[in-house]
């Protein structure tokens, strides 16, 4: 008798433990598909570059989160034009010299840094952005980014209209890949953030522009999405983008953007600089393709004030 009591209560305290979805599961009902997880995007505001970057990444686990001991790290930044940083046409070399410190920091090999320059040469470009300085004192490597023979043509598996590029081998090749670009106005292209900023990794950006765009820029990231997204929304170009004339077309906004998510952090930037959700053509495409997400409505943001 006692024996049949315990059994009983041995069954109740196990029905107890097991949630809805087990018991219908059990029953052969039907069990709701959990809920998928969220994109993450933290957004800082109001403190130095390297205090926001810090916290950004205080709140993604860290650096050590992205970059694991002995790995390789390539990182791009927006290095296009030849503009000293005060005038917002590149990333500014603070965030890309403490990127660099923060991937050793946690372990990394190699820490590379390149960009194909829009405006040449390629060495005086680099040396007046002020990156190539930041880069090598936190110890990376500078590479030429204008090299031919570092590209190999591969297929884009999921492109549209892009079917295949020449992608510069560090993308390719490296275990960790850090976007880390500058947020700014572009007379073609409305905006230059995170997904654009990923032209400068292709041999031949015009191929772009000669088809479509939009389109092709939301078709490279089927290849290959960044490990890890860094917006540099300090002072924003608001104006005469991507080269800018003047540090009158930058205004200083005092923004950081941090994501693994590549749609949601472009999303962010666009409603910075003003456009709405859908405005900038190639963010609408992203989300669309499911590339990531563009209504932040759905997006885990964070945000932080430094102030």
């Amino acid at each position: 008798m006692n024996s049949r009591r315990d059994f009983i209560k041995t069954g109740l305290v196990f029905g107890a433990a097991l949630s809805t979805s087990q018991l219908n599961s059990l029953s052969g009902e039907p069990v709701p598909a959990p809920e998928p997880a969220k994109s993450v995007l933290v957004a800082v505001k109001n403190g130095s570059r390297t205090a926001m970057l810090d916290r950004a990444m205080k709140e993604l686990g860290g650096m050590e989160a992205f970059v694991k001991k002995g790995q390789t790290v390539v990182i791009k930044p927006n290095i296009g034009w030849n503009r000293p940083p005060e005038m917002g046409a590149n990333t500014h070399p603070e965030i890309v010299g403490r990127l660099v410190a923060m991937c050793f920091a946690a372990g990394a090999k190699s820490v590379s840094v390149f960009d194909n320059t829009c405006a040449k040469p390629w060495d005086v470009v680099y040396a007046n952005s002020g990156i190539e300085k930041a880069a090598k004192d936190a110890g990376a490597t500078i590479v030429n980014g204008t090299d031919r023979s570092l590209y190999r043509e591969v297929e884009i598996p999921g492109g549209v209209t892009l079917k295949k590029a020449k992608v510069h081998a560090l993308v390719l090749d490296s275990d960790v890949f850090i976007n880390a670009p500058v947020l700014k106005h572009h007379g073609g292209a409305l905006m230059t953030a995170c997904m654009k900023n990923l032209m400068g990794v292709i041999w031949e950006r015009g191929a772009y522009h000669r088809t479509d765009l939009h389109q092709c820029i939301a078709d490279f990231l089927t290849l290959k999405k960044p490990t890890l997204n860094i917006l540099d929304a300090y002072h924003p170009m608001v104006r005469n983008g991507p080269q800018g004339k003047s540090v009158a077309d930058v205004v200083e906004m005092r923004r950081l953007f941090a994501s693994t998510d590549v749609v949601a952090i472009d999303s962010a930037g666009a409603q910075l600089l003003g456009h709405g959700q859908d405005e900038v053509t190639h963010v609408k495409i992203g989300a669309e393709m499911k590339l990531g997400i563009a209504d932040l409505k759905h997006v885990d943001v964070r945000s932080i004030n430094l102030a």
